[in-house]
């Protein structure tokens, strides 16, 4: 697929996915959201990628927010589709197969950290501001933010945040567990290399267990769930292959079957 506001890139295991946008600090438009799905429903089909990295172009921004100019005059029906259609391409990353690691360089407002939060592990750089701002435009989050930043930080910080539409800093969201790690911005790519290099060397079935199981957390159905994916991890040809790494002392080598 030829991609209008996104680049691409795979090398060693690892697929690059970046937000091509820097005029518009990669403001997320309807056709950015439908490619970045269309880009991460590619990735878990290539065999060739086992970690997703998903990025914004250049310094200043990850995604700095939606594209506020595309929906102004929006309906009510217009704005629940624009939602349905953003909640069905961030939950697909969330559910996603492989792991999908959010490299933040920089801003990270409304539409751009709830994108980041779709993904299962972020990393930011420490000039990096995340952010919920919407109330100021008389809005709310529409494509996960209500939830998940709940879900991450806690009903009391999250309800202030937005609430107030407060911005905050790298090392607030690294204390409030919003982010894994903040580094440098020169270190950010290198960083999340560094996790998804550690993640291939992991059984490919079992991490996307992992990611099923930890889904499902948020609902009634999580300790079942993870009962029922332990059972599964049994009849693969992985953990034999992990077993018998352990008993032999020596490394594991994951086909993935």
């Amino acid at each position: 697929m030829d991609y209008q506001n996104i680049l691409t890139e795979v090398d060693g295991g690892i697929q690059t996915i970046t937000i091509n946008r820097p005029d518009k600090l990669n403001a997320l438009n309807r056709q950015t959201i439908q490619e970045i799905g269309a880009a991460m429903r590619a990735a878990e089909s290539n065999p060739a990628v086992q970690v997703i990295i998903l990025t914004g172009s250049g310094s200043k921004a990850f995604v700095a927010g939606a594209d506020i100019s595309e929906f102004s005059s929006y309906t009510q029906e217009q704005g629940m589709d624009l939602a349905q259609k953003g909640h069905d391409v961030f939950n697909s990353i969330e559910q996603l197969g492989k792991p999908v690691i959010a490299a933040v360089n920089g801003f990270a407002l409304g539409g751009g950290c709830e994108l980041a939060m779709a993904c299962h592990i972020r990393v930011a750089s420490d000039n990096a501001k995340f952010g919920q701002p919407e109330v100021k435009l008389g809005l709310i989050p529409g494509y996960g933010g209500t939830q998940r930043l709940v879900h991450l930080i806690g009903k009391t910080k999250a309800t202030e945040l937005l609430m107030t539409a407060d911005m905050i800093g790298s090392e607030e969201a690294l204390q409030l567990g919003l982010v894994n790690h903040v580094v440098s911005q020169d270190q950010l790519m290198s960083k999340c290399r560094e996790i998804a290099e550690k993640i291939i060397k992991q059984a490919p079935l079992a991490i996307a267990s992992i990611i099923r199981c930890v889904n499902a957390s948020h609902g009634p159905d999580g300790f079942s769930k993870e009962v029922n994916e332990f059972g599964k991890c049994f009849i693969t040809e992985d953990f034999k292959e992990g077993a018998g790494a352990f008993l032999e002392k020596r490394a594991p080598s994951f086909k993935g079957k």
